[in-house]
């Protein structure tokens, strides 16, 4: 299994305010981030995979709006997220 209770402690504790924080944008998206970097990979061997390409497709969907949402409540958060996981925009 590649996402494990304690990787997401740790991506919670990393970018939330504390391990079990798991509904703050930051750390939600910086879980969605892990996930959509996983499904891509997984995609790149197995092209024909659609049910995943579709699942992927929301994923950044979800993304895209949360920052979306974290950009119009709170920029310095906001920028400072983007630059910390290396997203475009």
């Amino acid at each position: 299994m590649y996402l494990t209770p304690e990787k997401k402690q740790e991506i919670f504790g990393q970018y939330g305010k504390s391990n079990t924080d798991t509904g703050s944008p930051e750390s939600q998206i910086a879980l969605f981030s892990y996930r959509i970097n996983h499904l891509t990979d997984h995609l790149k061997s197995n092209k024909k995979d659609y049910s995943t390409a579709r699942a992927l497709r929301m994923l950044v969907g979800k993304r895209r709006r949360l920052l979306d949402y974290l950009k119009d409540k709170d920029i310095e958060k906001y920028r400072a997220l983007i630059k910390e996981l290396n997203l475009r925009r």
